[in-house]
């Protein structure tokens, strides 16, 4: 019986014990049940909170943004976000929707002068920059507007826009914010050049100004493209006052123009500076060009207008390696090819040009010298030299002496020289046996019987020739050149036409200092009297102020106004 109760005993103590353990265990998971509760509260609380505070910063944001914007634009607040598609434009003038238009109407926009955004690129989420490999500010530069015909959701960029905004391989599609802002006129700009040689350019910041008509902004870091004829050079904006972008209309900017951070030598279109009196070396591949530039001033001029010396350009050749020819110009022409220049010469080996007073083209300025390829890798010997002709005029000057003392002479019947009597029966003897006279019409000449065979004269034009000359003369000056106005000539006839007959001839303009195609003749008979091309004539049609009444006259009739109003020569 003892042994019932102990068992009896046992079993209660046991349920007991797992009660009070089922019991633990379910104050234990209603415990942890309740901090998981208030675990999932305080993280519920906290996200809310979160998003309470991001809400509030991203309002501040907004209307920080909106009242920078409201600043910016003056009162307009205008911002949109659009797909940009590349036109071929010149300048800063972007074209914008229809609805662009209407936004901007309605807020007055056009009543404050000059419409100016700014175009900032907008990089899809967890881009990366692409300078320095993490994100970083968007790319931004600034614009005028065209005109208001894109289609709806686009906004169209010339090329100085674009090229600014993807100055690497431009994505297959980019979104673009272009928004209203005022922005101040410049007053200051600091420009350096990417290419070698812009500054050589005759009155280089007159062809800045034509470019900068284009624009209607400038933002530092911007690179400006300039052309010039057929070259186009680059300028990156450094600095800006009174800030960061400015406005260009209508307002006048200091600009200093520094150089390149490095030369590139083998760029072809550079004018390398050539000493009087030294000479240059350089190699020049076939079909190209070296080009060196040397200046005659006031001093040297005035020794050649007297006629006692003369400019001696010349350029030897090691034509076993292979031939080149030279071509001379002077400036505004900074880079004369085979088919515009002034002077040339095409001799095989040495080539030599002796200019004197009385080369109409010749005067004080500077000067550019070509070194062409014509045939296989050259190596060659450039230099200038003012040569002295008081030694060549006392030379001429006895020979004369001596020949108008010699009054009994004879002239010989082989080389028809007139040769002293007491001495002609020796030379004739001698002269029937070593020369011979060329019997092409013209020529006469007196040659060396075994140098005879060598000499020949070209079909077309009649001139004489080594045998060994003649093919280089032949492709040179009688091979059909094609101009691209359509007309074909040959060579001395071809250079003829596009120095001064060529509608598509590139001259200097007068007034704005930039090389433009001549065109047609001016439209107006008065401007065709004035010798203006079709250029000259909408170019100058611009108005200045006079200097000395201030009254606005056209450029074109400046020197008219001059005379007339204020009895100025």
């Amino acid at each position: 019986m003892d042994f019932e109760l102990r068992r009896a005993t046992e079993k209660l103590e046991k349920e007991q014990r797992d009660r009070k353990q089922r019991a633990k265990l379910k104050l234990d998971k209603e415990r942890k049940v309740k901090q998981e509760a208030a675990r999932q509260r305080e993280a519920i609380e906290a996200t809310q909170r979160q998003r309470r505070l991001d809400a509030a910063e991203a309002e501040s944001k907004a209307n920080q943004l909106a009242e920078e914007s409201s600043l910016a634009g003056r009162g307009v607040m205008f911002s949109r976000i659009l797909e940009a598609v590349p036109y071929q434009g010149i300048g800063d003038k972007i074209k914008l929707p229809p609805s662009c238009f209407t936004e901007l109407s309605d807020q007055g926009a056009f009543d404050k002068g000059p419409l100016h955004f700014s175009l900032s690129l907008i990089r899809p989420e967890g881009a990366m920059h692409i300078d320095g490999g993490h994100e970083g500010t968007p790319r931004i530069t600034h614009a005028g507007v065209l005109e208001f015909t894109v289609e709806e959701g686009f906004v169209a960029l010339p090329q100085h826009c674009w090229s600014n905004l993807f100055p690497d391989e431009a994505p297959g599609s980019a979104a673009v914010e272009v928004r209203y802002v005022w922005l101040p006129k410049g007053t200051y700009a600091k420009l350096q050049t990417v290419e070698f040689g812009f500054s050589d350019i005759p009155n280089h910041k007159a062809v800045l100004e034509t470019s900068l008509r284009q624009h209607a902004t400038l933002s530092q870091g911007d690179l400006l493209i300039v052309n010039h004829g057929a070259l186009t050079y680059h300028l990156r904006v450094l600095e800006l006052k009174p800030s960061p972008s400015a406005s260009v209309l209508e307002t006048d900017i200091e600009v200093d123009i520094i150089g390149p951070e490095s030369v590139d030598n083998s760029n072809q279109y550079m004018l390398r500076p050539l000493a009087l009196g030294k000479s240059e070396q350089g190699v020049v591949e076939e079909g190209k060009y070296m080009y060196y530039k040397f200046s005659l001033d006031g001093e040297t001029w005035e020794r050649i207008s007297s006629k006692d010396a003369n400019v001696f350009v010349s350029l030897e050749t090691q034509i076993q390696d292979g031939d080149t020819d030279l071509y001379v110009s002077r400036h505004p022409l900074l880079f004369p090819t085979q088919h515009q220049h002034m002077w040339s010469s095409h001799d095989l080996g040495l080539k030599a040009l002796l200019l004197g007073a009385e080369d109409q083209n010749l005067g004080v300025g500077t000067y550019t010298i070509a070194v062409y390829g014509y045939k296989g890798t050259s190596k060659y010997e450039v230099s200038v030299n003012v040569q002295d002709v008081a030694t060549q005029r006392v030379g001429q000057h006895s020979a004369s002496s001596t020949s108008s003392g010699e009054v009994d002479t004879v002239e010989c019947r082989n080389c028809k020289r007139h040769i002293p009597s007491r001495t002609i029966s020796l030379h004739e003897a001698y002269c029937s046996r070593h020369n011979t006279i060329c019997q092409h019409p013209g020529c006469g000449v007196v040659l060396r019987i075994e140098e005879s065979e060598r000499h020949v004269h070209c079909e077309k034009c009649s001139k004489a020739f080594q045998r060994e000359e003649i093919e280089k003369h032949m492709k040179v000056f009688h091979e059909p050149l094609h101009c691209p106005c359509g007309i074909v000539l040959e060579k001395e006839e071809m250079v003829q036409h596009q120095s001064s007959t060529c509608s598509l001839r590139l001259i200097t303009c007068r007034f704005c200092g930039d090389m433009v195609q001549a065109g047609r003749s001016a439209d107006d008979a008065r401007d065709r009297i004035r010798g203006l091309s079709e250029h000259e004539s909408v170019c100058g049609s611009r108005t200045a102020p006079c200097d000395s009444c201030g009254r606005s006259v056209m450029l074109k009739d400046m020197d008219i106004h001059q005379i007339a109003v204020h009895q100025k020569n």
